[in-house]
């Protein structure tokens, strides 16, 4: 964008930051190539309209010289008029170059000869040679295997059954705990954070990963550490893995739901975490695991559970120490404000190759016992432990789901874990023998 482009938007940012619907502008914004969905998605995770509209007028200044023309359209076309023409009437007249038509090379259609039509009787009479027509085997005939060729470069040797999970270290894991928070935040510290913290590091420390544990970490600094992730060289291993230990909540979403803060108080939204090492923007981990796990609250929502009858489960209740990680989005921790609720529509194609557990259904708290860790950790530590050498992810983590989904929280509340799985086949951690 040209710098009295620029200019104008930094005179006016009151004006658009009070007045701007960014909303109505996203999808003309994308069709017109000015943002992709990834930034859109992240505009629309900076919070309140007002925060988006701010966010939106930062971002346009870094794209290219089509953008701003092209911002004034969208304002004309979704009628906030007074925005387009407060900026227009500072900015010189910019033309459009209309993009150079591809020129379609047609085939020429050759007419087919037409003959006169002969009386039937006076057909020309063709000689055509008769062959019997040979009766059907009753030995079947095998049909040609079909072998589909491979893919040039790093021999993988995948099945169509399960991923890849040899190599040594099989990959990278980034730990993100997050305890004590900073008194602006108004977030209560994660005691007992640093026990579930110790548990996956040597979990996955076991399971073959190179391990590196943050802690503390602001907004900021974790999407550094992500896009610092994001930058390395995956070629020579087989999966990646993220954890986040933190305080959570609901936000609006089109992929994942939920969020996680930063010891600052400012949030990451799940699907934000996840876009870092998607194919798109981590090349070297294409067609590879990516397992991503939060122990983060999902909303503000407290489970008190229905009754089944006896011999359907074994209850275990949690200890009087319980907390949760929830920071509910309204007034009342017992409910979500109805403004907020997740936008579940899929409105982009299925990220392959990932998997998003969470320690509670999105909405919902996730109880952390300040002695002993939390529930979800406590037990997806011992499922790990007693059958990575035997079961596929999926399989233990409906197992950690299972066990979880008994605890009760001061013999009222419970919890359900849960994930979502866009792996295409099956995965089995290393263990040692």
């Amino acid at each position: 964008m040209e710098e009295s482009q620029k200019k104008i938007l930094q005179r006016n940012r009151t004006s658009l930051v009070r007045d701007l619907d960014p909303s109505n502008l996203y999808d003309g914004l994308i069709e017109k190539g000015v943002f992709t969905q990834d930034m859109i998605d992240e505009i629309k995770s900076s919070g309140t309209r007002r925060d988006q509209a701010r966010q939106m007028v930062r971002d346009l200044e870094t794209r290219g010289s089509r953008a701003f023309p092209l911002f004034l359209e969208c304002l004309q076309e979704t009628g906030q008029h007074s925005l387009a023409e407060l900026l227009q009437n500072g900015a010189p007249a910019v033309r459009l170059q209309p993009a150079t038509p591809t020129q379609v090379v047609r085939p020429v259609l050759q007419p087919l000869p037409v003959s006169s039509p002969m009386d039937v009787d006076k057909q020309s009479k063709v000689d055509v040679p008769v062959y019997p027509v040979p009766r059907p085997s009753t030995t079947p005939t095998p049909s040609p295997e079909y072998i589909r060729p491979r893919p040039q470069g790093r021999t993988r040797r995948d099945s169509i059954q399960s991923y890849k999970m040899d190599a040594s270290p099989c990959g990278h894991c980034l730990i993100i705990n997050n305890v004590e928070f900073e008194p602006e935040s108004e977030l209560s510290n994660r005691k007992g954070s640093n026990i579930d913290c110790d548990k996956l590091e040597r979990r996955f420390k076991a399971l073959n990963f190179i391990v590196e544990v943050k802690t503390n970490l602001k907004q900021r600094q974790i999407k550094h550490k992500l896009s610092s992730l994001c930058k390395k060289d995956h070629s020579q291993y087989d999966c990646c893995v993220v954890i986040m230990l933190s305080h959570g909540t609901e936000v609006s979403h089109n992929r994942f739901p939920g969020a996680v803060y930063g010891v600052d108080g400012q949030h990451v939204p799940v699907q934000l975490i996840t876009n870092y090492l998607n194919g798109q923007h981590c090349p070297s981990l294409q067609g590879k695991p990516k397992l991503f796990f939060f122990q983060a609250c999902g909303g503000g929502e407290k489970d008190t559970g229905f009754e089944v009858s006896p011999d359907e489960v074994e209850p275990s209740v949690g200890g009087a120490d319980d907390q949760t990680d929830a920071i509910p989005m309204s007034s009342s921790s017992d409910s979500l404000s109805t403004s907020d609720e997740p936008d579940a529509r899929a409105t982009l194609p299925t990220p392959c190759d990932i998997l998003v557990s969470y320690s509670t259904f999105p909405g919902y708290v996730s109880w952390r016992d300040t002695q002993s860790g939390s529930w979800y950790v406590e037990t997806l530590d011992r499922i790990l432990e007693e059958n990575a050498s035997t079961d596929d992810l999926v399989t233990m983590l409906m197992m950690v789901t299972n066990e979880v989904s008994k605890n009760s929280a001061k013999g009222l509340y419970k919890q359900m874990p849960g994930s979502f799985n866009f792996l295409r086949k099956l995965l089995h951690f290393q263990t040692q023998a």
